[in-house]
């Protein structure tokens, strides 16, 4: 089976150029990806290259380490929605997941989600600075929260996608998110080990290699 339909074709690195993003782009309508994954500031150019077509614009915000004020992601994500973002991809508060304050953890998503309409929001929860306990409820309070998807890695940490999180993160939700691995999937063998384990959508710096 094909899965470019499933597949987030992301660009986040620091020295991502205009000429990088727009070959991401021509690469996404050729294949039909489900999105063009870039950090904000690239969201325009991404809208502009993708009008007219079914692909999404998709950023992160709070991107890598989550550790931003509420405040700031939830601006970061207003002004992507506005610039054209279709889907956002903000990084969960790892700190205040590990102090057990989830309070403070679904006030910080639900802003995001609030400030991201009518856009969904995939909440990123970085699964290897977590334990199992930890990853269930941080995949609980997203739901609570409003969240659509929940993803396992920024692909910027100790570690990225397994077929044992996902499993986790899918029995988590229980039917009420979807769940996104990324991080580290390099070939289409490991892309069907996600999806068999219940990934609904697949990041990848390249999703041309997993096709």
């Amino acid at each position: 089976m094909s899965f470019a339909g499933i597949i987030d074709h992301t660009m986040l690195k620091a020295d991502a150029t205009q000429e990088t993003i727009k070959r991401y782009c021509a690469e996404a309508k050729e294949q039909g990806f489900a999105s063009i994954c870039v950090n904000s500031c690239q969201v325009p150019l991404v809208a502009t290259e993708l009008k007219g077509t079914p692909i999404n614009t998709c950023c992160v915000v709070g991107f890598p380490l989550g550790a931003m004020s509420t405040a700031a992601k939830a601006f970061e994500a207003r002004q992507a929605v506005s610039d054209g973002a279709g889907e956002v991809d903000m990084v969960i508060n790892i700190g205040a997941i590990k102090d057990g304050r989830m309070d403070y953890v679904e006030k910080d998503i639900r802003a995001v989600v609030e400030a991201a309409k009518p856009a969904i929001v995939k909440v990123i929860i970085e699964t290897c600075l977590l334990t199992d306990e930890e990853k269930i409820a941080a995949c609980k309070t997203s739901v609570q929260a409003g969240a659509a998807f929940v993803k396992t890695s920024t692909g910027f940490s100790t570690g990225g996608a397994t077929v044992h999180d996902v499993a986790l993160m899918k029995q988590a939700v229980d039917g009420k998110a979807k769940i996104k691995a990324s991080g580290g999937i390099r070939t289409p063998e490991f892309t069907a080990e996600l999806v068999e384990a219940g990934a609904d959508r697949i990041g990848a710096g390249d999703g041309m290699k997993l096709l």
